[in-house]
């Protein structure tokens, strides 16, 4: 059985207390004061609590198993925000609040200026380093645990993360970080931005060089075939269809291959690597300032165990605490409900955008009082309604009133009614997902079931569900006794934990308590 859905995104935080000499023994490299030494946050993509435990056969002794069994699992945990994607949720891990305040509403947003999709780390200030892409931080509102980090070791506490995509490895690491490294859909290389000051211009950090020089994908892909582990992985069936008759492979090759490696579960092996490089070849670790290390790879037990173990090697094996959650969310095919009788239809935000534009010239006479549209959410022409001295929040009831009555909608949320409404837990949810800045003036909610069709003609056709998604909040090391608690746990929770166990002040809006 293989998943190529799943993304990790570790953390880990190395602390020397101390500096000790070669040849100490591993009791000195416990935790002092109850401060661990290494901490590892870990967010899988789309992680499910029923799978983590269906694949329980065929994990390891040092991966998964180790965390289930010797760590405390939060089994109801939860997100703060509606609809989160790899972006939005790895952007509340990391700086302990909603797209409310950290401003990253999703891996995509519209653009007001230019009215075009916008990606969320985009900055066209910056150069790329190996790459001609330019990203930045520039769009994270606040900071994050490693920006706190920095600022409480006045800067001498060394920042490296290290990802497959930009997002994730800029997302986690922050603004103040030394080296975020990801690799480049194009070239197959590690690549950079020179927003991070620390790197000379036009140089990478020596293990992403060796990686580059030594190890390029751009050859291994030649001849790399994707199969499963082993046989045992590739006959192995949780679910109710059929086992595919036919063993599963897959090469890498056009000029989508390493987009296509970057989702499967080999990049695991690349990720781990150039990490366990880093830590075995930087000075992470060395001095008595804490260094945080932020590494993000698609899913592989062995993985989680290569990492914990090569960090173990350099801070003793009581020294590390390590966390695990999920993205929140999963994405599954568009089956067709409709032969099974299931209630279904087609929402399409074309026709609908066109029906509301029709509308609003009949309350308010001609005029183009839609700016644009993305996914499901309508941004109103503020410069026209301005001009004919239409007030917005009144524009905003219209047009709820108007779609409310389309079919396939199940509820309209304006800005106003998200800013101003009374609380509900619904409510709260989408407040969090929301960014007056960012975000749209109008959020249709989609009936479950129904087929979403947006007004990008090159965009999938999505299923809306709601169905509740089961994922973990797992602790283990450092001062963790074994334990399953039932209790709920959101995960913008997680950033204020870490921050109490290495003694520095949580991200600057981050306003939740830390998780006993």
């Amino acid at each position: 059985m293989y998943h190529h859905h799943l993304l990790l995104t570790l953390i880990a935080l190395l602390t020397t207390l101390t500096a000790e000499a070669e040849g100490q023994t591993q009791a000195a490299n416990a935790p002092r004061n109850g401060v661990p030494r290494v901490v590892v946050n870990i967010l899988i993509d789309q992680l499910r609590s029923d799978y983590l435990e269906a694949f329980a056969p065929l994990y390891g002794q040092d991966g998964f198993k180790r965390l289930l069994e010797k760590g405390c699992v939060f089994s109801a945990a939860e997100y703060p925000l509606a609809n989160p994607d790899r972006a939005s949720a790895a952007a509340t891990i990391s700086t302990g609040t909603t797209a409310a305040d950290h401003g990253i509403v999703g891996m995509y947003w519209m653009n007001r200026e230019t009215l075009r999709p916008m990606y969320c780390v985009e900055d066209r200030t910056v150069r790329g380093r190996v790459t001609t892409d330019q990203y930045s931080p520039k769009w994270l509102n606040v900071s994050t645990v490693s920006d706190e980090l920095k600022v409480a070791t006045d800067g001498e506490a060394r920042v490296y993360s290290i990802a497959p995509n930009a997002d994730e490895a800029i997302l986690a690491a922050g603004h103040a970080a030394d080296y975020v490294v990801w690799i480049d859909d194009q070239t197959g290389f590690w690549a950079s931005t020179s927003y991070y000051g620390n790197m000379p211009y036009g140089n990478m950090p020596a293990w992403a060089d060796y990686r580059n020089s030594r190890h390029s994908l751009e050859q291994r892909l030649k001849d790399l075939v994707w199969r499963p582990s082993s046989n045992e992985v590739g006959a192995y069936s949780y679910f109710l269809a059929r086992t595919p008759e036919k063993p599963f492979q897959h090469e890498f090759n056009g000029n989508r291959r390493y987009i296509s490696y970057k989702t499967s579960g080999l990049v695991n092996e690349e990720v781990a690597a150039t990490a366990c490089m880093a830590i075995e070849t930087s000075e992470l670790g060395d001095d008595a300032v804490t260094d945080y290390l932020a590494i993000t790879y698609v899913r592989l037990d062995r993985a989680i165990a290569s990492i914990i173990s090569s960090i173990e090697k350099k801070t003793g094996t009581e020294g590390a605490l390590v966390t695990v959650t999920s993205t929140g969310y999963t994405e599954e095919g568009s089956a067709d409900l409709s032969k099974f009788r299931i209630p279904t239809g087609t929402f399409d935000m074309t026709r609908a955008t066109s029906l509301l534009g029709m509308y609003l010239v009949a309350v308010y006479g001609q005029g183009n009082y839609i700016e644009s549209t993305y996914g499901t959410e309508i941004y109103l022409n503020h410069k026209v309604l301005e001009d004919k001295q239409i007030n917005i929040s009144e524009c905003q009831s219209r047009t709820q009133d108007f779609l409310l009555q389309l079919s396939g909608v199940k509820d309209v949320f304006t800005s106003q009614r998200l800013l101003q409404g009374a609380w509900t837990p619904g409510i709260s949810r989408m407040r969090g997902g929301f960014n007056p800045q960012r975000s749209g003036d109008v959020s249709i909610q989609v009936l479950p079931g129904w087929r979403i069709k947006t007004t990008d003609p090159n965009a999938p056709v999505k299923i809306s569900r709601e169905s509740y998604v089961a994922f973990p909040i797992i602790f283990y090391g450092t001062g963790v006794e074994a334990e399953k608690n039932p209790v709920e746990a959101s995960v913008d929770r997680i950033a204020p934990t870490l921050s109490k166990a290495m003694r520095i002040r949580a991200p600057n809006a981050c306003t939740k308590a830390p998780l006993r």
